[in-house]
C-alpha cells in the first residue's frame, strides 16, 4: 500500500498499482503545465468523507511507494484515469478496466 502526499499534509494510502497510475497521469498533465482537482474518499478509520486537492506546478508532492518493483503498465487504465483528470469533476481514482478495453472504436462507414 503506497501513500500520496500532498504539500506535506494531506495524505491518503493507494494500492501501489494505482498510485503508479496516478503518477503516471499526474506527472503527465504538470509537464504540460495544466492544473486541475485530485479527489479520494477518506477511509471510515479518519472521519469518512472526501478530499480534494488542487494540484499545480508548485505543488509539493510524494508518491511513496511500498513494494521495490514497478508493476506493468495498463494503457487503458491510464487513459481513463487522463479523461478524469481533464474533465471539471478532476481525476478521481477508476476502476482498472481490462487491458485494451477501455476505449471501443467502431469501424468508419464511407457513405456510398
Amino acid at each position: 500500500m503506497g501513500r500520496f502526499i500532498y504539500e506535506g499534509g494531506q495524505k491518503v494510502e493507494i494500492e501501489d498499482r494505482a498510485l503508479t497510475h496516478l503518477q503516471l497521469v499526474i506527472t503527465a498533465k504538470l509537464r504540460r503545465g495544466e492544473p486541475f482537482s485530485f479527489s479520494w474518499k477518506e477511509d471510515s478509520s479518519v472521519g469518512g468523507g472526501r478530499t480534494t486537492v488542487w494540484i499545480h506546478s508548485g505543488s509539493a508532492l510524494v508518491f511513496k511507494y511500498f513494494g521495490s518493483r514497478q508493476p506493468a503498465i495498463n494503457r487503458a487504465w491510464v487513459d481513463a484515469l487522463a479523461f478524469t483528470a481533464n474533465a471539471p469533476s478532476g481525476l478521481y481514482i477508476t476502476p482498472e478496466p481490462a487491458e485494451g478495453g477501455a476505449v471501443e472504436r467502431k469501424p468508419e462507414v464511407a457513405n456510398a
